[in-house]
């Protein structure tokens, strides 16, 4: 992509009514632009780290084993009516109605119409067991939007369902959805550790959230430290072994969230190896066994036992939260530093000298060599001053940097930046093609 060419609605002030360095930096970057509050449009920059993000996630569920869906954003009220959910929720749900006047609701959440979907098709027990995801927009009416995407009431979420025959065959899916967490959030170049949590409105009265350590960070958690030292199980995790071994080794640990903080239990651990911070949530897990099912007869037929309700749990992932999350956990004085995995773009090109001939054709073959390797670059081909573009693609944060100008070109070198480290490196044109396509080899 040219710079020239790109929409990039870039901001050197910072917002006054942006309290954290992720929703600073989402606006002055020029990735969002609210519409009204907690309400964004996704501006290009955004929207490519958005789906970046999205398409990590739906990796990992299908490589668990989850199938992948789209269900409605509106949903009917009686649906809700019949879990018992509809009154209880809250303000936090968007009621309405359709011109017919019946009653509708932008969901929050899609526990009520995946469990109808399942009982209209799954009738026997041979059919189980069922793990269902979407990722869609949902709708929360906060009271407080704040802090950007991190607390907005539009966001978009991926949300998994899982449907099995008991609760042992139930505590499986929970650990397949608990193990590929791990492995997503790693492969955001995330450090996300699951801790014990209150299920909420989602109910039932076994769920993990997924934290990522951060300063700015909503709640307060509390771990034991050798949990932030645990590797994450790796891309060759077998998800039809046994994974509990997994899930035991980061759950024997002491760590929860404030609202399940145990005090005598914390004390127990050795100063030492105590750990109070804040946290940022990007995903949360919940067993909740027949909650839904009873009362919305979701029964299949059993071997033994006739018909019983199946058991359920459900996963999410905020996915546009996770955007603002990864830059909380990646910035400095100077704006973002993308993770190469989710990056917008994978390399930014700088002409310091647009309109000379032999500086825009290094510029040009540059750019085509990196295409053809499979890279997105973006150029900055525009006539804006040098300092300018240095801060710009500074700002937006793609992982490496080439700078090309007449003087290095007379020795035939252009510079090699990385954005994380500053570290440079003088390199051949040729040699930094090769240079950026090796360190974007893997992205994991």
């Amino acid at each position: 992509m040219r710079l020239s060419k790109f929409f990039l609605p870039t901001t050197k002030e910072t917002p006054a009514d942006a309290a954290i360095a992720s929703h600073q930096l989402m606006l002055r970057a020029g990735m969002i632009r609210q519409e009204s509050a907690g309400i964004y449009s996704w501006l290009p920059l955004g929207f490519r780290v958005l789906k970046k993000v999205e398409q990590i996630v739906r990796e990992e569920q299908d490589r668990a084993g989850a199938i992948e869906m789209l269900m409605p954003t509106i949903q009917p009220a009686d649906l809700w009516r019949e879990s018992g959910r509809y009154d209880a929720y809250g303000d936090e749900m968007l009621r309405i109605q359709d011109r017919h006047k019946r009653e509708m609701l932008y969901g929050p959440t899609n526990e009520e119409m995946i469990t109808s979907i399942f009982r209209n098709f799954c009738r026997s027990y041979k059919e189980l067991p069922k793990l269902l995801y979407h990722i869609q927009w949902k709708f929360r009416d906060e009271r407080r939007p704040r802090f950007g995407v991190m607390r907005g009431r539009e966001f978009l979420m991926k949300d998994a369902y899982s449907f099995d025959i008991s609760e042992a065959e139930a505590m499986k899916s929970y650990n397949r959805m608990f193990v590929a967490y791990l492995n997503t959030f790693a492969r955001m170049g995330l450090k996300a550790f699951p801790m014990k949590a209150e299920t909420g409105p989602i109910g039932g009265d076994l769920s993990h959230e997924f934290i990522i350590l951060a300063e700015n960070g909503e709640s307060e958690v509390f771990c034991h430290r050798d949990l932030l030292d645990l590797p994450p199980p790796g891309l060759d995790v077998d998800f039809d072994g046994d994974l509990q071994g997994i899930v035991d080794e980061r759950t024997r640990l002491y760590a929860a969230t404030e609202d399940v903080h145990d005090e005598a239990a914390f004390a127990a651990i050795p100063d030492d190896k105590k750990v109070s911070a804040r946290g940022i949530e990007v995903g949360q897990v919940f067993y909740f066994g027949t909650q839904y099912s009873e009362p919305m007869k979701a029964r299949v037929s059993h071997p033994t036992q006739g018909e019983v309700a199946v058991h359920m749990g459900s996963y999410g992932i905020g996915v546009s939260r996770i955007v603002g999350g990864l830059i909380e956990a990646f910035n400095d004085e100077a704006g973002i530093i993308w993770p190469r995995s989710v990056a917008p773009f994978d390399v930014g090109i700088l002409n310091m000298r647009a309109g000379d001939e032999q500086t825009d054709a290094a510029c040009e073959a540059i750019y085509n060599d990196l295409i053809a390797a499979g890279l997105e670059p973006l150029y900055d081909d525009t006539d804006a001053r040098a300092g300018g573009k240095f801060s710009k693609m500074d700002l937006i944060g793609l992982p490496d940097q080439i700078i090309v100008g007449p003087r290095g070109l007379k020795d035939g070198i252009v510079e090699v930046k990385d954005r994380a480290t500053g570290e440079r490196v003088d390199l051949s044109p040729i040699a930094a093609v090769a240079e950026i396509v090796r360190r974007h080899g893997t992205k994991y």
